[in-house]
């Protein structure tokens, strides 16, 4: 085997001399080549959402599907943005007044005034207090029309019972005129007592009319009087009718006939003669009844009034009656608009009291496109709400109180001043950091400048990378130029610093030296390459998205940096060094830490350890891993918007301020968390399948039963969020169609108000009357057939992990996996975002294991082929698999979740602890074979190449370390794990593999030497 790594080095050794003999065609090659990929740097594009983030699961799939399912595409998205008011009492009238006139000013702004939504576009408790004094008025209005509705049904129903009892009067008259006529007519009385009988009757008749009609209109007592005319008739036919049963003339059963219809006809006449009087009385009182109920309805609504009425309405109280009106108000009692007070008020707030420090401004606005904390944000929704915080910090000026307004554009303009006060500061800090570093460890401008242009020209060919295959920028990818920059200057440093080596060590010329450097450290650099590379290409095997862009986009930042420092910059180095030279400038330089001093001596500190107490080193090692394991157990997984909002840094108050306006959305969305019982999640239960089937709405019915019992659920938020399905919504609708009203009980044939047939039929009347409401929770495909269902359900967000439960239980009810007709999945952002916390843990440690297994198969294949053995390969990487639990048992105790940005650091720790390590495993094997000693091997290998780590690790480690003075939170907690990976790596390099080195000199390095083909004696190779 020995001859293969010959081969390999031999290899390398015609690379690094073609390197250095052609340096001009590799510089214009490789100069060429970085204006090809500089050309895609323009085509680059930033996202900043979290959705990105959302992993290939069935939650978030569903939550995508439901997304463009069910919504009505001719009606823009609703985002929430709440203003917080503080003060000593908010509740005062004064106070709750000015509310009102920083609403009116909100509505007249023609900025925030076009983004209002129109129901409901502001709510806040100084609404709910108006409302109530409103409501109450109408109320009291409302009861005393109604009192005088009763009366004049009262005095309407006693006026037809009059006109009724003329009318019986004037049938009873006309019966006596009937038997007066028989008695004529039957020679009974005479012609003189029938005439005077007859005016008496006639007079009596006119009278009744007379007293009738006296206080009705023209129109109504000519209804009278015909009504009086067809009672007199109907007699005269009744009469005729009894005396036609006395004289036989008519059968028994037509007798019964006639006088039921006669009956009838009377019964016509005494309608017609008062209902039909006063039939416009009647139907106008109707009408207003109709109108009071109406208005009573209109009480239980949550409708807000116009907003001049409602201040109107505060100011026309007395302090006193203000306060006994805010108390009874506030107490709750079931009132629809109270109710919409208590999530506006703290958590902390007595129901009743007439003191708080805090309440809750909600404004709905409408956007282009993105929610509430999540999505990309349109320019408008930005505008509109920096011009809502302007309002609100002049309101505060001119008041006793303080206006807080924070929402999604709010965010999106924080971040983006965060990220230019960030780079104000941080970027020339950083930049003087490694510049300051660069210089300690050469010593030398020239090569800091070159080492500056050769990490610029590997950001260069990353970046337009990105640009030319359509990979978005986002969060994540801040830790690449972290990486790159560290994987460069250690490339740049080990090469440098080997090239003194042999400058000192007598190389003649420029490029011999350079030769030796690359071809000394070229296959430490490949392997360093391809192990860090593998290591990140790991990534695709996660389900999020960007976490397997960011792996390749790493990768090839890695193979950049190995064209970059492995031919670019020797080559520009050795141009640039033989033209001083050439002109009497003596270029040579001690590499660092070689010539011993403290800092050689500190890096022998490991190769002295190794040898005088190689057990204590290992007790050591293995204490720590366990602690670090243990912390790690422990360790958060955060996926919150609220991990990448701004806040003010330690320095901001030490240096000029770059913008006027202060870093206050992170403690707005902490307040409205922590201290308001105001929430605006909602789950989904999407349901696909057979929806048609008559028992879908009954399976959803017994799950939004399910759903009101579930410990997470929630009141529907106070912004306008609505908990539906296609049941509740089908209510909705058929308490105010009556049509629909009928078919909808027709569906139900079981009499539980639930239909359970032709639900397709009930679902196209549906959407014929109400197409928004029934498009909210139907979805209808182009064809017309019915796809899926939805329920909307709100709930708190506060612990994922039991929403995700009970809602997944909540879609059993629906599907619970054996009846293949339906598909019911729990999705919604509160679910997903767990979903995501989980699938990034996952994806965390399936990398790490994909990673660590892979770096071990190539090292072991690589050692094993260069004739070291396949067993240091585990040697090369036990130290690297240890340093992971020192760091993320480290972020345990210092309290940093794993997010998407500290998420990378198994790949950090694993991707610069292989480069370290793998400098040393080779640099150190090359050395025992030169000098045949483990102590003088290990002592050069630590004082040269451990010198160069240390250049490497402190360059890097420092630079980023300032990245812990940002805005962003999420970037300071990655700054400072990042300067922890790369210390740890470090260190797992210097202090932990030596041992290793050594242990596996003495068992099974010495028979690979001597196989290999060393001159050194056997005695002196195993002398440790």
């Amino acid at each position: 085997m020995g001859g293969d790594g010959r081969d390999e080095s031999a290899l390398v050794d015609r690379l690094a001399g073609a390197i250095t003999t052609h340096t001009t065609l590799v510089i214009v090659a490789l100069l060429l080549l970085t204006g090809v990929f500089g050309a895609g740097i323009p085509a680059m594009e930033y996202d900043p959402s979290l959705d990105q983030f959302e992993s290939e699961t069935p939650e978030g799939e569903s939550l995508e599907y439901a997304t463009e399912s069910f919504t009505v595409h001719d009606e823009a998205n609703t985002t929430v943005t709440p203003v917080i008011v503080s003060g000593e009492n908010v509740l005062t009238k004064e106070s709750v007044l000015d509310s009102l006139e920083l609403q009116a000013q909100l509505r007249e702004n023609g900025t925030v005034g076009a983004t209002l939504a129109e129901e409901t576009p502001i709510v806040g408790v100084e609404n709910v207090l108006a409302t109530g004094v409103i409501r109450e008025r109408e109320a009291r209005d409302l009861r005393e029309r109604g009192t005088e509705l009763e009366e004049q049904g009262q005095r309407l129903n006693e006026t037809s019972e009059e006109l009724r009892g003329d009318l019986e009067a004037v049938r009873e008259r006309q019966a006596e005129y009937e038997r007066l006529n028989d008695s004529y007519a039957a020679g009974e009385i005479d012609a003189e007592s029938y005439e005077e009988r007859s005016e008496e009757l006639e007079a009596s008749f006119a009278a009744i009319r007379e007293r009738a009609t006296a206080d009705l209109e023209d129109d109504q007592a000519r209804s009278f009087e015909r009504a009086m005319g067809s009672v007199r008739a109907v007699q005269t036919e009744k009469h005729a009718t009894e005396r036609a049963l006395e004289n036989g003339t008519i059968e028994d059963d037509a007798y019964d006939r006639r006088m039921t219809r006669l009956e009838d006809d009377l019964e016509v006449a005494y309608t017609d003669g008062t209902v039909g009087v006063l039939g416009e009385e009647y139907d106008s009182l109707w009408e207003n009844r109709q109108d009071l109920e109406a208005e009573r309805e209109a009480l239980d609504s949550t409708e807000l009034p116009a907003l001049g009425e409602q201040i109107e309405a505060l100011e026309s109280l007395d302090e006193s009656a203000y306060e006994r009106h805010l108390e009874a108000t506030l107490e709750g009692g079931g009132d629809p608009v109270a109710e919409l007070g208590v999530p506006l008020l703290p958590s902390s707030y007595e129901p009743g009291s007439t003191r708080a420090d805090e309440r809750l401004i909600l404004l709905r606005q409408t956007s282009a496109g993105g929610d509430e904390l999540e999505g990309s944000v349109d320019d408008r929704l930005v505008g509109s709400q920096l011009a809502i915080a302007t309002l609100a910090d002049d309101h505060t000026e001119r008041t006793d109180d303080e206006y807080t307004a924070f929402g999604i554009g709010i965010v999106t303009d924080e971040i983006d001043r965060a990220v230019a006060d960030s780079l104000g500061f941080v970027g020339p800090l950083a930049l003087a950091v490694v510049l300051a570093s660069l210089l300690v460890a050469y010593r030398d401008p020239l090569e800091v400048a070159v080492g500056v242009v050769g990490i610029l020209t590997v950001l260069i060919w990353t970046v337009g990378f990105m640009g030319w295959t359509g990979i978005t920028f986002n969060q994540l990818f801040v830790a690449i130029p972290v990486l790159l920059i560290g994987l460069s200057i250690d490339y740049a440093i080990h090469v440098l610093m080997r090239y003194r080596e042999h400058r000192e060590g007598g190389a003649e010329g420029v490029r011999p030296g350079m030769a030796l450097a690359v071809a000394g450290v070229g296959v430490a650099l490949l392997w360093v390459t391809a192990t860090t590379a593998i290591g990140f290409l790991s990534n695709l095997a996660s389900p999020v998205g960007p976490l397997r862009e960011f792996g390749l986009v790493s990768a090839f930042g890695i193979v950049s940096a190995l064209f970059v420092f492995g031919c670019l910059v020797p080559a520009v180095e050795v141009e640039l060094e033989e033209f001083l030279e050439s002109r009497g400038i003596d270029r040579r330089k001690s590499a660092l830490g070689s010539r011993g001093g403290i800092v050689g001596d500190g890096l022998s500190v490991g190769a002295t350890a190794a040898q005088a107490a190689p057990l204590v080193v290992l007790v050591v090692v293995v204490a720590l891993t366990a602690g670090g394991l243990y912390a790690a157990s422990s360790v958060d997984t955060s996926f919150e918007q609220e991990d990448l909002l701004a806040e003010e840094p330690a320095w901001a108050d030490r240096i000029p301020a770059t913008t006027d306006r202060e870093y206050r959305t992170k403690a707005g969305f902490e307040a409205l968390d922590d201290r308001f019982d105001y929430r605006g999640s909602q789950a989904q239960i999407v349901v696909s399948g057979d929806v048609t089937d008559g028992e879908t709405l009954e399976r959803i019915a017994d799950a939004r039963t399910d759903a009101d019992a579930a410990e997470s659920t929630d009141t529907p938020a106070t912004a306008g969020a609505d908990d539906r399905d296609p049941l509740t919504v089908m209510e909705s609708v058929a308490e105010t169609d009556d049509s629909f009203n009928a078919s909808f009980h027709l569906a139900d044939r079981t009499g539980d108000g639930v239909p359970n047939q032709n639900l397709e039929g009930l679902y196209d009347r549906l959407f014929e009357i109400d197409p928004a409401a029934a498009s909210a929770v139907i979805h209808r495909t182009d064809e017309g057939e019915y796809e899926s269902v939805r329920m909307l359900v709100s709930v708190r967000d506060d612990d994922g992990a039991t929403t995700a439960a009970e809602m997944r239980a909540v879609a059993a009810t629906v599907d619970d996996g054996t009846d293949p007709r339906w598909t019911a999945t729990a999705t919604g952002t509160p679910i997903v975002d767990h979903v995501v916390e989980e699938t990034l843990l996952e994806g965390i440690l399936e990398s790490l294991i994909v990673t660590l297994l892979a770096v071990f198969a190539f090292l072991a294949i690589a050692y094993y082929i260069a004739d070291d053995g396949a067993l240091l390969g585990v040697v090369t990487l036990l130290p690297v698999a240890l340093a992971v639990p020192w760091i993320v048992g480290t972020m345990a105790l210092l309290g940093i979740p794993l997010n998407v940005l500290t998420g990378t650091v198994t790949s950090f720790t694993i991707g610069l602890g292989v480069a370290y390590n793998v400098h040393v495993s080779s640099r150190y094997t090359l050395e025992l074979r030169r000098q045949g000693t483990v102590h003088d091997a290990l002592r050069t290998t630590m004082t040269g190449t451990g010198g160069a780590l240390l250049g490497s690790v402190a360059t890097t480690a420092l630079g980023f370390s300032t990245l812990a003075l940002a805005s962003l939170p999420a970037v300071r907690q990655f700054g400072l794990v990042t300067a922890l990976t790369i210390v740890y790596a470090f260190l797992a390099s210097v202090l932990v593999l030596p041992t290793l080195l050594v242990g596996w000199t003495r068992y099974v390095g010495r028979d690979r030497l001597l196989r290999g083909g060393t001159d050194t004696p056997e005695d002196e190779t195993a002398d440790g």
